[in-house]
């Protein structure tokens, strides 16, 4: 069985967040979802617990970042080409996401990065696979 990654994140508003990513085409795995928490799903291997901040609360004893001031976490997703790079960063300002920094273009790697509607930051990344054949 593939290893798996469950990224938890706190939400203020849950179907805010829910809708935020469904429009970008995201699915959730209603296995993993309540009335506190969605399963946002990135791919086969690869999810976002968005859990409202009252319940996220219940697995730490730490505060919870207030992301609208601090950045507690930058989360990169990779695109297969730079146009998928754009469809997906232009989707998330159409859906109400915001801007969270300028545009990376260095030729062999394109990223541009927006906030969701709880200030988390996502990275959305291109690499030319040309520029990594025989670097291992």
């Amino acid at each position: 069985m593939p290893q798996m990654i469950f990224v938890n994140l706190p939400v203020k508003d849950l179907e805010t967040t829910k809708g935020f990513f469904g429009k970008l085409g995201f699915s959730f795995n209603p296995q993993f979802s309540d009335d506190n928490t969605a399963c946002l799903v990135i791919s086969d291997t690869i999810f976002a617990m968005l859990i409202t901040e009252p319940r996220f609360k219940d697995f730490t004893k730490k505060e919870i970042a207030d992301s609208a001031k601090t950045t507690e976490v930058l989360l990169a997703l990779s695109a297969e080409s730079r146009e998928k790079v754009d469809e997906l960063a232009d989707a998330a300002l159409a859906a109400g996401g915001s801007p969270a920094n300028e545009p990376q273009d260095l030729g062999f790697m394109y990223g541009r990065s927006f906030q969701d509607p709880d200030h988390h930051i996502w990275e959305v990344v291109w690499m030319d696979p040309s520029a990594v054949e025989g670097q291992g």
